[in-house]
């Protein structure tokens, strides 16, 4: 089968990249042909001849950006001229899609959240169009969706809201869904009824991955980590549900002055730094500037990420929210234990259920208990390594390349 990938961007570390890479690679693996159409390519090496740039569909275009201002943050009086900006745009890009399709004979198309999280409004009324107008097969992959997030998709315009409620889910008949987590499938069953299938968010455990050696080691006293210090890793971006405030509070109540608190991610997707500000104020404030280290600000470009866990002691995952929380599966591949917030609404019902070895706070409350237990993790090698072992064949039979194999034989047949 030809199957064509729309995404607004690829070759980043957000969760939506990242796994649309690893289907992509199944997909071949399994004798599928993709192409990939996006608005942009973060990393520039995914892009092949066969692989489309198409900037429309950038989330950071000046067309996408400009409606979800008056959309969501500034609107006018009138919807009007906004209405038909999405209406104008979304025609651009309905028509460079219906010829991407064409010119690679696509059999089928896979929406990357393109078609769930409404926050480039052209791009999913565009897909409908295409999905309309020339009854392609569709695969819509389904993160996250907008009654998620609060009020951030609320617009002060009913116009608007309708648009987003009739776009985003696709709910057009012969689309099949597929979500990535229960709460997802449920949300489908309850509000559309609807069955989608839950795909959850994989590794390929037959990898080599967070080896330790000299290179990786030289990596992280580059970061700012000396011998003998204790590294622990928060991999996430930096925005605020990713609860990286209780991990610097973790570092201050451990009061070990050998720990250190190494932040992989940058802050580009924290709006006006406002997030990523209040951290630096907590460590200056805590006197942790010597222990809590952005890897970001040291200079260095790219992290490879397999690096950048070789050296850890143990990972710090205490996000309130996530649609899945890809960060957590790839400790358990980097086998390095994991001091989890009970995060909504995945984590005991789509992870934890599965008998992880972790050690688990609740509504980010960090108790002399849960404290006592990650320290006697940190600083015994021995149990850390038993943990992991245990939590990297759960990891293997839960949330492999071989389980979502099994998932997107039954999507594209």
């Amino acid at each position: 089968m030809r199957i064509g990938v729309i995404i607004g961007r690829i070759g980043g570390v957000d969760g939506v990249a990242l796994e649309t890479e690893k289907w992509i690679e199944v997909l071949e693996k399994i004798g599928h042909k993709v192409f990939i159409i996006s608005g942009e390519f973060e990393n520039w090496e995914m892009r092949r001849p066969d692989h489309y740039h198409f900037n429309l569909l950038s989330f950071f275009s000046p067309e996408a950006e400009w409606e979800q201002r008056k959309a969501f943050f500034e609107p006018t009086k009138s919807p009007d001229r906004l209405l038909e900006h999405v209406e104008k745009v979304s025609e651009l890009i309905f028509h460079e899609l219906q010829k991407w399709v064409n010119f690679n004979n696509i059999d089928c198309i896979l929406s990357e959240n393109s078609s769930a999280l409404p926050c480039h409004l052209s791009m999913g009324v565009g897909i409908k169009k295409l999905v309309e107008k020339t009854g392609i097969p569709i695969v819509t992959h389904d993160h996250d969706f907008h009654w998620e997030r609060g009020e951030r998709y609320l617009s002060e315009h009913p116009e608007i809201n309708q648009l987003v409620d009739d776009t985003f889910p696709l709910l057009i008949p012969h689309v099949k869904h597929a979500v990535i987590n229960t709460f997802g499938v449920e949300t489908f069953r309850d509000r559309f009824d609807i069955d989608a299938l839950l795909v959850p968010n994989v590794m390929d455990f037959n990898q080599n991955y967070a080896v330790p050696n000299e290179e990786n080691e030289l990596f992280m006293r580059r970061l700012g980590v000396a011998k003998g210090e204790i590294p622990l890793l928060q991999v996430t971006r930096i925005v605020r549900r990713k609860g990286i405030e209780t991990a610097i509070s973790l570092i201050d109540k451990l009061n070990d002055k050998k720990l250190k608190l190494m932040i992989s991610g940058n802050h580009n997707d924290d709006e006006n730094n406002t997030y990523y500000n209040e951290l630096v104020d907590q460590i200056h404030d805590l006197n942790l500037t010597n222990q809590v280290l952005f890897a970001a600000e040291k200079g260095i470009k790219h992290i490879e990420l397999s690096d950048f866990y070789a050296q850890g002691r143990a990972c710090t995952y205490f996000s309130t929210y996530e649609g899945f929380g890809n960060a957590f599966v790839e400790a358990v591949l980097a086998k390095k234990p994991i001091f989890v917030n009970d995060y909504k609404p995945v984590y005991s019902q789509d992870i934890g259920c599965h008998g992880f070895k972790t050690v688990m706070i609740k509504d980010s409350e960090l108790t002399e208990a849960a404290i006592k237990d990650m320290a006697e993790i940190i600083y015994n090698p021995a149990l850390c390594d038993e943990i992991a072992a245990y939590n990297f064949e759960l990891g293997k039979k839960h949330f492999s390349y071989e389980v979502l194999e099994q998932k997107l034989k039954l999507l594209f047949p």
